[in-house]
């Protein structure tokens, strides 16, 4: 089994959460993705990720944007979905990784029930112990992306200057 993590460095290899990425390997006959993505859940209903949103593509210092996404049980029965929010920091005074997880909630819905799910992204998601060897929030570019695991596509972009 692999023990590929999300919260792990960007090495330059291709994308480790596309799961049709082709890269060499020694073993030619086992994928290099793991088995079970980070965040993975089992549940007894399908539920269908749409119209992320982000309340403004930047903020400055003392300031917030919201980010919001719709969650629809598209199942039979109803069920229970962490819906996760993981944050990519796209250049750091220190190498940052790939995906981080930032906040999630657990959601539960009717069979065809929808429902907006937001969170708030301020400095204090964003900050980590940089190379001026204290925690602080840097200005840049991030990604954010929200769904049912670490695997998840949805994503949109945010600027953060201080």
């Amino acid at each position: 089994m692999s023990r590929i993590a999300t919260n792990c460095k960007n090495t330059g290899r291709p994308v480790m959460n596309e799961p049709e990425s082709v890269f060499w390997s020694h073993y030619i006959d086992e994928k290099n993705t793991p088995l079970y993505p980070f965040g993975h859940g089992l549940s007894y209903s399908k539920f269908d990720y749409s119209d992320l949103q982000v309340s403004s593509s930047s903020f400055a210092k003392n300031g917030k944007i919201e980010v919001s996404v719709n969650l629809k049980n598209s199942g039979k029965v109803a069920g229970k979905e962490v819906v996760q929010l993981y944050i990519r920091d796209l250049i750091g005074s220190v190498t940052r990784p790939v995906k981080e997880l930032k906040g999630f909630e657990m959601i539960e819905l009717q069979p065809n029930e929808t429902k907006k799910v937001v969170f708030t992204i301020d400095e204090k998601t964003i900050e980590y112990f940089t190379a001026n060897r204290k925690w602080e929030a840097e200005a840049g570019d991030f990604k954010v992306f929200i769904g049912g695991s670490s695997v998840t596509k949805l994503e949109t972009d945010f600027n953060y200057s201080n």
